[in-house]
């Protein structure tokens, strides 16, 4: 079971929840709320994340991109602790948990067949898109796409679904948030991909830091927490006396960015990840707990 636990990398989870948590709010603030909806919401979104992380010790570890070079932690496959066949199977599993828990999700959502349907695809593109980044015979994150696919999946589509899934529809006003939410997620990302720069390049993983360099890398990570705190700053409703709170995480963003500025060799960006996942989580709860007591 450790090993299992290990591959799932769980400090992933607290980034998978942020999105959930924030469109719940958001929705909240609107007088709508369905505990039925948030908690289905966040046992699909647990079930995708592990389902993505699977996959890609799997992918990365068939492409290369994990070997016995590679910086961080050590991925179960490439270590030997699950063989290829187990994790394959462990994808199916979670592919199938994921669709059961978004069947549940839509079941007590949805009001109409076109609803339904359209949730469905994006559920299956979902699904699609956490097996697919590191695996096949074209995944999309060797071609440098990742960050997009998260930023759909971890913003736009987390929020925004989320948010309609409780309301029933969807306003203008939420895609400030969200863009700050799926912007936060890429720097996660990001900052993967700025610790496995040399093993990447050596397995032919084009990612954003591997086509911008060392500090083109940093700049372009500057660009993602900025962005997520300049939507905020434009989004927040100052005639509330709770704006304040949607800047609650804002010193942790801007010390983290600090931090990762200085930071000279690919290893050391490593601690940040666990920081800015946690930190992404207090950023979008305290930005929908705002919206929620100005509403």
């Amino acid at each position: 079971m450790k090993k299992w636990i290990s591959a799932a990398r769980l400090r992933t989870l607290p980034l998978a929840f942020a999105s959930i948590f924030l469109g719940s709010f958001l929705a909240a603030s609107v007088g709508v709320f369905s505990w039925a909806t948030f908690a289905f919401g966040l046992s699909t979104t647990l079930f995708l994340q592990v389902l993505s992380n699977y996959a890609n010790d799997l992918g990365d570890t068939l492409h290369g991109a994990d070997s016995a070079t590679r910086i961080g932690p050590k991925r179960a496959v490439q270590a030997g602790l699950i063989s290829k066949e187990e994790m394959k199977a462990a994808v199916v599993v979670f592919s199938i948990l994921s669709l059961i828990s978004g069947l549940g999700l839509l079941a007590v959502a949805t009001e109409s067949v076109q609803q339904f349907l359209i949730f469905f695809g994006l559920g299956i593109a979902a699904i699609a898109a956490a097996i697919l980044y590191t695996n096949g015979k074209r995944p999309y994150g060797y071609a440098g796409l990742g960050d997009i696919s998260v930023f759909i999946f971890f913003g736009l589509v987390a929020v925004g679904g989320i948010f309609y899934l409780h309301t029933g529809g969807v306003v203008t006003t939420i895609l400030l948030p969200a863009i700050s939410a799926g912007l936060l997620a890429v720097g996660v990302l990001n900052l993967n991909n700025m610790r496995d720069v040399t093993s990447d390049a050596d397995a032919g993983k084009t990612t954003i830091p591997l086509r911008l360099g060392f500090e083109g890398g940093k700049v372009y990570h500057s660009v993602l927490i900025v962005g997520a705190l300049l939507c905020v700053f434009f989004y927040a409703d100052y005639q509330s006396g709770y704006f304040w709170v949607s800047f609650l995480a804002a010193p942790l963003l801007i010390l983290h960015l600090v931090k990762v500025l200085k930071v000279s060799k690919p290893a050391d960006f490593d601690p940040y990840l666990k920081v800015l996942a946690l930190t992404a989580l207090l950023h979008n709860v305290a930005v929908g707990l705002a919206a929620y007591l100005a509403g």
